[in-house]
């Protein structure tokens, strides 16, 4: 997968980032997930579809304050983050909690949902087969597998955007810097 170098994309262009696309893949899947295999009256059900929308949302959100404050930019990413990673374990928890097979990273069924991400025109279609039509436990593998991808560019963006406002600051910081100059 290629890093993301930048998150600034302003008016809606969020949806063109791939941590985006992922994230929203994973909200989509999550909701069908949970139709399927977990009690809807459960209280699991509306945390792991609300961590799912957490991870979505809180990019988007992070994207449009890129232009004005990279603090808040970097915190709503981070937010985002944190929620695929708790989204994570719930799935992880289901597969334990059954006695499932949770695949490893090498596994052939893993590398073949693996390989799915790294397709430019990927979508929920790509995967509704695996989520729609497979078993809970194919389908929950098949969840960790998308999300540790997210994560993965989440990581790579978040990196990116430690490193720039430690270089150039933020909004606020340039402010001040340009009063100081006129000084």
């Amino acid at each position: 997968m290629n890093d993301e170098k930048k998150i600034i994309i302003p008016h809606g262009g969020y949806k063109n980032l791939k941590a985006y696309q992922m994230a929203e893949i994973v909200y989509d899947a999550t909701v069908n997930y949970c139709a399927r295999f977990v009690d809807k009256r459960s209280r699991t059900t509306d945390q792991m579809i609300q961590a799912a929308r957490s991870g979505k949302q809180n990019i988007a959100g992070g994207s449009m304050a890129s232009g004005t404050s990279k603090k808040t930019e970097l915190k709503l990413v981070s937010v985002a983050r944190a929620s695929l990673e708790e989204l994570l374990l719930d799935y992880q928890d289901y597969l334990r909690q059954r006695s499932l097979p949770l695949w490893e990273k090498d596994d052939p069924k893993a590398q073949e949902i693996r390989k799915i991400g790294s397709l430019d025109n990927r979508s929920y279609k790509s995967y509704m087969s695996y989520i729609e039509e497979q078993s809970d436990e194919i389908a929950a593998n098949t969840m960790v597998c998308i999300i540790h991808q997210t994560n993965y560019l989440l990581d790579q963006t978040l990196r990116h955007l430690e490193q720039d406002f430690l270089k150039d600051g933020g909004f606020t910081e340039r402010l001040y810097n340009a009063r100081k100059k006129l000084k």
